[in-house]
């Protein structure tokens, strides 16, 4: 909570009200230091003189009678929030987020032969782009669908016979995505609202749309023709990407997110795409272990009349 803070020492004081304690969050790009007159006299700028100090060392100053500002180069976006408001007695400073180092600041105004100071404490937030459940949600998501993925190939390539050269293809599509999306998840995890941030979650979230073709290749080595529940779990998975995207687009520009819960609704339906599908693929190739593929059934009795045809 923020706490007022007064200082005044008797009727030739200025009283000086802000808050003795600001935090910063991730989503914020720039931090106001309040700082507010409020028995200011003659409202003459001409007569004014503003000091911002950081643990003691002036890095902010302007002098109303020549209009000369002075500004510390590591602090070089300080500014008055409302510049045509210093009259009103508004005298806050604005900064930068990544040079508003927390500490201690004060804020000295003088009026004439009048002045008063206010003292402040800047402090790291807990704020961030999204929640650390959150972050942690979509991560184990991605994961589990390169998981589930890779279980399913793998139970593919041990029951069926896949040609050399298609199980590279998939191979190496489903690792490239994983690392894609493990470098991905090592820029989004950090705290903070940044551009590695964002990328991070783009990592994560675009190219997952490799894993939609992956399941038709992978559905087409179990079955000869595309079943309606097939194309219907690869549409479920495409659905999925699709939200997915939506809710990433939504969520870039904003901070915090206010649609990360369409974001996660995405991956988690791509999610239960893959384990449906994995589902599937398992049931229908132990139904199989006695039975021809789907497709097969029709044509190994033509083969076999072929054959008794070219006999006679």
């Amino acid at each position: 909570m923020c706490q007022f803070s007064f200082f005044f020492i008797g009727s030739a004081q200025l009283i000086l009200i802000g808050t003795s304690v600001i935090e910063k969050s991730g989503c914020n790009e720039t931090v106001v230091l309040p700082c507010h007159v409020t028995n200011l006299r003659q409202k003459n700028e001409n007569a004014m003189f503003v000091i911002w100090k950081k643990e003691g060392d002036t890095i902010f100053s302007y002098r109303g009678g020549n209009k000369k500002y002075n500004v510390d180069n590591s602090f070089s976006s300080a500014k008055f929030l409302h510049p045509e408001n210093l009259t009103d007695g508004d005298a806050s400073l604005v900064l930068s987020s990544k040079q508003a180092v927390v500490g201690n600041y004060s804020c000295e105004v003088t009026e004439s032969n009048r002045e008063g100071e206010l003292r402040m404490e800047l402090r790291n937030g807990s704020g961030s782009w999204f929640l650390l459940v959150e972050r942690a949600v979509i991560v184990s998501l991605v994961i589990l669908l390169v998981i589930l993925c890779a279980a399913q190939l793998t139970f593919i390539g041990l029951k069926y016979e896949i040609e050399s050269q298609r199980k590279v293809c998939i191979i190496v599509a489903l690792v490239i995505f994983a690392v894609v999306a493990a470098v991905g998840a090592a820029l989004f995890i950090q705290d903070g609202y940044t551009v590695q941030n964002q990328a991070g979650l783009g990592l994560m979230v675009i190219p997952a749309v490799i894993l939609v073709p992956l399941q038709y290749v992978m559905f087409g080595i179990v079955f000869d023709s595309q079943l309606q529940a097939t194309l219907a779990l690869i549409g479920l998975k495409l659905l999925g990407f699709i939200i997915a995207v939506v809710g990433f687009a939504l969520c870039v520009p904003a901070c915090p997110p206010l649609h990360g819960s369409v974001l996660i609704a995405g991956i988690a339906i791509m999610a239960i795409a893959s384990l449906l599908s994995l589902a599937y693929v398992f049931i229908m190739g132990s139904r199989m272990k006695d039975h021809p593929r789907p497709g097969k059934a029709v044509e190994e009795p033509l083969n076999e009349l072929q054959s008794y045809v070219m006999r006679i």
